[in-house]
């Protein structure tokens, strides 16, 4: 069903755009991304609201697409293994922000590691989306390093157990997604703009 639904939007996107190849794997990238992307969160919402926590699932979401949205990160190489991750993080850990108690210490010092990593290791591309523009990587930076920064003073400032335990579990699941060591131990390459470039030095900015 995805082939065929990809392959027909290629089709009428290369029949009715002049498009050169680069930008025509990017949209087949983000169109992938969409398929998936929707087919997985019918599963994950279906699942929430058998468990009874589609608000907690909801709110989790938000707050960790956030911190996705500019630092990106590595995806799974293949649907089944992002549909296990996804549904044990989007499932498997609003359940758990609804149950257990992190001391104040420990959040804050989560914060402030989130904070470091996230200003060293964001954004992180993947081989089929490269990050060419270093313009659009340093703004990528840092809005991802200012969103965990207004994020730590929020865990801070504000009493509510459920609400700051999935900021720090987004903190973390995102620093773990954009790390050059897990990159390394699923075998994916990092800084893949780099790569990108040395092959078509015509993007070079």
């Amino acid at each position: 069903m995805k082939k065929f639904i990809i392959s027909k939007c290629m089709n009428y996107i290369k029949k009715y755009t002049d498009y050169d190849e680069v930008k025509l794997k990017e949209i087949e990238y983000g169109l992938v991304g969409i398929y998936l992307m929707i087919s997985k969160m019918i599963i994950i919402f279906s699942l929430a609201y058998v468990l009874n926590i589609l608000k907690e699932m909801v709110i989790f979401t938000i707050i960790y697409n956030i911190l996705r949205a500019s630092s990106f990160g590595l995806h799974a190489t293949k649907s089944w293994i992002c549909l296990l991750f996804s549904t044990i993080s989007f499932i498997g850990i609003p359940y758990i922000c609804k149950i257990i108690y992190i001391p104040i210490f420990f959040k804050v010092i989560i914060c402030i590691l989130g904070i470091c990593f996230m200003f060293k290791n964001s954004p992180a591309d993947t081989k089929k989306r490269p990050i060419v523009s270093r313009k659009r990587r340093n703004i990528y930076k840092f809005i991802s390093t200012i969103s965990v920064i207004i994020y730590s003073f929020i865990v801070i400032i504000i009493d509510n157990n459920f609400m700051t335990n999935c900021i720090i579990f987004s903190i973390i699941i995102q620093n773990f997604v954009i790390s050059p060591s897990v990159y390394k131990i699923f075998k994916l390459p990092y800084n893949n703009y780099i790569t990108f470039l040395k092959e078509h030095p015509e993007y070079a900015n």
